[in-house]
């Protein structure tokens, strides 16, 4: 009799957690497509990005101006799947996406990156 009422209580128990988890989880997802990335780093405002990612002078040829605002997590996690960052030629995209994975812990934006990262 002792461990049926062990086992309702678990389960009980088990029940709970799940219903009060999902919630959790789904204000999480949303919270990382509303996350923003800044294309450059803020510390990093004025330089231009090249090709590869790395930031550069702005009169460093083949290299684009910064969009102007920040990208949307949503809007990354699109542009990763193949779509284009919005504003942005091809080779925009390009730079800015190769700028984005090359974001480190520390700089801004890199915490929204990681979290696009993650599997559901």
């Amino acid at each position: 009799m002792v461990d049926r009422r062990r086992a309702l209580m678990l389960g009980a128990f088990a029940a709970s957690t799940v219903v009060s988890i999902k919630p959790a989880i789904a204000q999480t997802a949303g919270s990382v497509l509303n996350c923003e990335i800044p294309v450059p780093d803020r510390s990093q405002t004025g330089q231009y990005i090249a090709a590869d990612g790395s930031l550069v002078p702005p009169d460093t040829p083949g290299s684009f101006a910064p969009p102007g605002r920040n990208f949307t997590g949503e809007e990354v996690k699109n542009a990763l799947k193949g779509r284009p960052l919005p504003g942005a030629s091809y080779e925009q995209n390009e730079a800015y996406l190769n700028y984005i994975r090359r974001l480190q812990a520390g700089q801004s934006g890199f915490t929204c990156y990681a979290s696009l990262q993650m599997p559901r």
